[in-house]
């Protein structure tokens, strides 16, 4: 199992250097920048759920559910007694809370996607249907209104004794059922130029990016600021096609750079290896030490007609196994291409170490010095 594991391993990582190399970690500036001021922008609002089939809020427990149905109801004329509310027993209505996210460049009359979310003791939102709720910004404005029935993809049906549940009731979604009632407005280009904000900052990066729009549009047209964005300059040819421009843009090919990175994940197993990890000759000894402590509990029985107790006995049984291990030279040879994540992964698999086992070997190699790159545990 050990040894098949780390071949599993080795493959894998092969299979990567292969695909990067075959890449040549070419990519559009649209998948390594965003424009500056391009941006979605969260919403959130209070509301009620109605139409439960018994499977909402205990209204004597969530007081603010009771006291949003009597808002609700006093703003459609409905005029009820407030000590007749904290008695009434409704168990079809939930609050919640509603979430979404809205769009760059979203018109009036748009409609987008939103999220519901049980803020009582409601056990499930099954079947329910949200009452309008208006969806406000980080500045308080409302920008969309939500309506809609529920869809929440799960169950949850029980009683006192048993209770049945597929996935999470509590949570739900109305697709398209929140309709854009204000605009977040955009300058694209108002002053005559763009910023590109890189997703990964990268000096090397937005070196290559100014360096691709300069060789389409001419030298001076892009410059870096900084790792982490580009400004570029419109063209005076194509102020007034922005969009154009843009498009052009983005659908430019460049070279990625990247930090060399190992990503461990020790609850998973997982590692992920970037192709510019390297290491410094280094030699790792490889070995597991296993202690399995074993109690016995035998029942001792006095002879008969002796005035003896009948007593319990426990014997210990501690048994160490220890594996042999190996002094291994990793002598990581640079490649043609500078490359090594293959010598690494043959060395590493020569060793017979499982994926649990490498975490623990890449962490001894970070901290003797040997690793040139980031060790990032999560």
């Amino acid at each position: 199992m050990r040894r098949f594991s780390a071949r599993f391993f080795l493959a894998l990582v092969v299979f990567g250097v292969i695909f990067l190399t075959d890449a040549a970690q070419a990519a559009r500036i649209k998948d390594l920048a965003k424009l500056h001021g391009v941006r979605s922008n969260q919403l959130i609002g209070y509301g009620l759920i109605t139409g439960l089939n018994g499977s909402g809020d205990d209204m004597k427990k969530s007081l603010f559910t009771t006291q949003a149905i009597y808002n609700m109801m006093a703003r459609n004329g409905i005029i009820i007694d407030a000590a007749q509310m904290r008695n009434l027993k409704m168990k079809n209505i939930a609050a919640v809370m509603v979430t979404a996210q809205l769009p760059p460049f979203a018109k009036t009359g748009a409609t987008i996607d939103a999220q519901v979310s049980s803020v009582g003791d409601a056990s499930s939102l099954a079947g329910g249907t949200l009452l309008m709720t208006p969806l406000r910004g980080a500045d308080g404005e409302v920008y969309a209104v939500a309506q809609g029935p529920l869809t929440i993809g799960a169950f949850s049906y029980g009683g006192k004794a048993a209770r049945a549940q597929k996935n999470h009731p509590t949570v739900g979604n109305i697709p398209g059922g929140a309709l854009v009632e204000n605009t977040v407005p955009v300058a694209l280009g108002n002053d005559g130029s763009l910023i590109y904000q890189l997703s990964d900052a990268d000096f090397t990066t937005a070196t290559r990016i100014a360096e691709a729009i300069d060789a389409e549009y001419g030298v001076g047209t892009a410059f870096p600021d900084d790792s982490g964005s580009v400004k570029v300059t419109i063209p005076e040819a194509l102020r007034e096609h922005v969009v154009e421009f843009v498009a052009s843009i983005e659908n430019l090919d460049v070279q990625a750079d990247t930090a060399a990175k190992v990503v461990v994940n020790e609850r998973t197993g997982t590692i992920v290896m970037g192709k510019d990890v390297r290491l410094s000759t280094v030699a790792v000894s490889h070995g597991n030490l296993s202690l399995v402590i074993r109690e016995n509990k035998e029942v001792a029985q006095p002879n008969s007609f002796s005035q003896g107790e009948t007593e319990t006995i426990t014997s210990t049984d501690v048994s160490v196994e220890e594996e042999e291990g190996e002094l291994m030279l990793l002598d990581m040879k640079e490649g043609k291409n500078g490359v090594s994540i293959g010598e690494i992964a043959s060395a590493l698999n020569a060793i017979g170490a499982t994926p649990r086992d490498l975490i623990a070997i890449f962490q001894a190699i970070k901290a003797s010095g040997s690793m040139h790159g980031e060790l990032i545990i999560l």
